[in-house]
């Protein structure tokens, strides 16, 4: 039987980035993985698929409604060709996947296919798809098995009509009426692929507001950019039933007011949620506990109650992102090797990638006054931007969150034109614990999207906005 000092089963963002770290650190890994293609959900069917065909439609999306204005003369009407579109999105995929075969031979990681199961706390089972079975010996383990699309118990998904996102992303149509259960982030991108496709798209929400975890003040924004697109939103509705016949799907919901509202389209997609996936892995036989919701049970250092056990990512509490798992990978691995990592949850961002992108880290103004904490707000628009003007990209804002007495910046949320990627440096800020007059106060380039940032910070500190 092979043995190694640390066998990760699942190679996701946490799983394979833990066996890049604990390789570095001078671990013999062993990395197993259910499916033939490393990468888990997210570079699979997840993250990266989606965000090339979300980038994709805007392309198109810009095309119909934006190039004109810039200039640029089309002889014809552009045309969605959403097999091309599919076929881009499946080549970027496996770019990406190949790129982490390469990672793994290059740290010299062995790599194992098959379902991993444990026979004890230290062994572990690998059957291959043929059926042939091989044990592996670990002194140490990670589960980082991920999550699965979850559902509602009187729905039954047929992947064909009634689908997850797994099938959204490989449709050979782009629908007529796009029924969109749940309004969180999955079902809002990829609402939106299908919506800039000419699709009508209907988003049936169980609470109040979509994007309900983040700060009100994006998604109400959010809803107000997506519903000039076409989206439509039936919030505080509860599904009840949901049925097909023929090429029709039918969803029943009920408001605040208990009544019925009925809508018919040719596909629903169900997007409520995501459940950790331990099928299989056969938990009692090592001894692991989970708790009353599925998820693996952990301590501080991600140790499960057996303690050369570890788990991370989507099968453990807390927000289900690549990027919360691929950080409780590193932190495993030096925890492992003796060090004294740490991971501060409340500084791990969220993202949603529609046009425009949002984005958020901190505390939302909700939580701030649950806790009672006396805070300030500052806010910039975009449309007050000189950059986001050239774009044409004047929705949003950005708002600050600081403390009242301490000027200690403790929530940023932005919706507008990359989000995504300017939420770093409010990471960073708050990372080091920065006042709103510190970004204040700090020379941004112009013109740039993060201006934007400086100007909210200086609207949060001394209500002193240069631009508005």
């Amino acid at each position: 039987m092979k043995s190694y000092d640390v066998i990760i089963i699942g190679s996701g963002p946490g799983g394979y980035v833990c066996a890049i770290r604990c390789a570095q650190l001078g671990m013999k890994t062993a990395l197993i993985e259910k499916y033939a293609t490393l990468g888990g959900t997210c570079l699979n069917v997840g993250c990266i698929p989606s965000k090339a065909l979300l980038d994709s439609t805007e392309h198109f999306h810009q095309a119909l409604h934006t190039f004109k204005e810039h200039g640029i003369d089309l002889k014809s009407a552009p045309t969605a060709n959403l097999a091309q579109m599919i076929k881009r999105k499946a080549e970027v995929v496996d770019q990406t996947v190949k790129g982490i075969d390469f990672l793994m031979k290059k740290n010299k990681i062995e790599v194992f296919h098959g379902t991993g199961s444990f026979i004890n706390a230290n062994t572990v089972e690998i059957t291959a798809d043929g059926g042939s079975k091989e044990s592996v010996e670990g002194k140490n383990i990670v589960i980082a098995t991920g999550s699965k699309p979850a559902s509602l118990p009187f729905i039954s998904i047929d992947k064909k009509r009634i689908i997850t996102s797994t099938q959204a992303l490989e449709l050979k149509e782009i629908p007529q009426h796009l029924i969109v259960i749940g309004g969180g982030v999955i079902g809002l991108e990829l609402g939106s692929v299908y919506g800039r496709l000419g699709s009508k798209v209907s988003v049936v929400e169980y609470m109040d507001a979509i994007i309900p975890t983040m700060d009100r003040t994006l998604g109400k924004e959010l809803q107000r950019s997506l519903k000039k697109n076409g989206i439509e939103f039936y919030l505080s509705h509860k599904v009840k039933e949901v049925s097909t016949k023929g090429k029709t799907v039918t969803v029943k919901a009920d408001n605040s007011k208990g009544e019925e509202r009925i809508l018919e389209g040719d596909y629903v997609l169900v997007s409520v949620g995501r459940r950790p996936y331990t099928d299989g892995l056969a938990l009692e036989n090592a001894g692991v506990k989970t708790d009353e919701k599925g998820r693996v049970s952990t301590n501080e250092h991600l140790q499960t109650n057996i303690p050369h056990i570890y788990a991370i990512g989507d099968v453990i509490a807390g927000a289900m992102l690549a990027h919360k798992a691929e950080e409780e990978g590193v932190l495993v691995a030096e925890w492992m090797a003796g060090q004294k990592p740490h991971i501060n949850y409340l500084l791990i961002p969220g993202v949603v990638y529609t046009w425009p992108e949002v984005a958020s880290v901190g505390y939302t103004e909700e939580q701030l006054k649950e806790k009672g904490t006396i805070y300030k707000v500052g806010s910039f628009p975009f449309k007050a931007s000189g950059r986001a003007r050239a774009s044409m990209d004047t929705e949003g804002l950005i708002k600050v969150l600081a403390d009242k007495e301490t000027d200690e910046i403790l929530g940023v949320h932005m919706i507008g034109p990359r989000c995504a990627d300017m939420i770093a440096e409010a990471v960073v800020a708050m990372e080091f614990r920065a006042s709103a007059e510190d970004i204040g106060r700090i020379s941004h380039a112009h013109p740039t999207f993060t201006e934007s940032f400086k100007e909210a910070a200086l609207d949060a500190t001394a209500k002193r906005p240069i631009h508005i």
